[in-house]
């Protein structure tokens, strides 16, 4: 069974840092793609960051780009998510997938392995 497993979520203030972890299991990881999918209160699925297969290409979302960085341990079957210079814009829930950007979601529909997300707030 395909599984992630998304940790690292916490209250931060404005200005400060995280890291969010992804575990993954029951499928190839290191032949995915692998992006970050963020789900804002009553908003819709945003793609903050994705890598290829092997971690040597990536790509943001403007709202994050120069601040968050993706990387992955293919060794280790993880895939994290540096987040630095948060903002109250960035309060989400935050979840890993192995797909490639927007196409890992349909509108509301999930598509791909989705992990059960873990919660950012960024509040002073």
């Amino acid at each position: 069974e395909e599984q992630l497993v998304e940790s690292g979520g916490a209250l931060v203030q404005p200005g400060g840092s995280l890291k969010l972890s992804c575990a993954a299991s029951g499928f190839a990881f290191s032949a995915n793609p692998m992006t970050w999918v963020r789900q804002a209160p009553g908003k819709g699925f945003e793609w903050v960051a994705v890598t290829n297969s092997g971690g040597g290409t990536t790509y943001y979302g403007d709202a994050v780009k120069g601040r968050f960085t993706i990387s992955r341990d293919n060794a280790k079957n993880m895939l994290y998510l540096q987040l630095n210079k948060l903002t109250t814009e960035d309060t989400a829930t935050y979840y890993c997938a192995n797909c490639w950007m927007q196409y890992c979601y349909s509108g509301s529909s999930k598509q791909g392995t989705w992990g059960q997300g873990t919660q950012v707030t960024v509040s002073s």
